[in-house]
């Protein structure tokens, strides 16, 4: 995979209703001790709600995956507040596909501030001007806010016929 300059144009400060401000941004290979960080503050229900299993710790091979992507295939954005990541959103297109799979994931202190809504914009935007036509995710059907915020954002929620427990959730672009 050839990563593609990095899209500096996509970086954009903005201010939460709390009134903190936050920088959305592409994620960079060397965000990968910090994303680190990250993934081993959020609580075990977070990460089991994020990767579907319970996950102890992200490995190396996978962080390394989510830091060095492409910026067109796979587009991952990250929400920094002072110099900690506290947010972060990707997707990944599908082989031979006009569509794309997204995940989102926030720090447990910002839930419900809005960032969410902030990567899910950042996403969706890089999702349509790399020409993708439509994004989908698998979610845990257990996982009622995440169905509601997706929803609200027009996603449609079907239930997988071979897992019940899981929701597949999509958005024509």
């Amino acid at each position: 995979m050839q990563a593609s300059a990095y899209p500096a144009h996509l970086c954009r400060e903005r201010r939460l209703a709390d009134g903190r401000a936050v920088l959305i941004r592409p994620v960079r290979p060397e965000d990968q001790p910090e994303l680190r960080r990250f993934y081993a503050a959020l609580s075990d229900e977070t990460r089991h709600l994020r990767f579907q299993k319970w996950v102890r710790e992200v490995g190396e091979k996978t962080l390394h995956s989510f830091t060095h992507i492409d910026y067109d295939r796979h587009m991952a954005f990250v929400c920094v507040a002072g110099e900690e990541i506290v947010g972060e959103a990707r997707y990944i297109a599908q082989d031979g596909g006009e569509g794309c799979e997204f995940a989102v994931v926030i720090a447990d202190a910002w839930h419900k501030t809005g960032i969410a809504g902030l990567l899910m914009e950042a996403l969706i935007s890089a999702a349509r001007a790399s020409g993708l036509k439509a994004m989908e995710g698998l979610v845990l059907r257990e996982n009622q806010d995440m169905l509601r915020f997706v929803r609200a954002l027009g996603f449609e929620a079907h239930h997988e016929p071979l897992d019940p427990s899981i929701s597949r959730v999509t958005k024509k672009l």
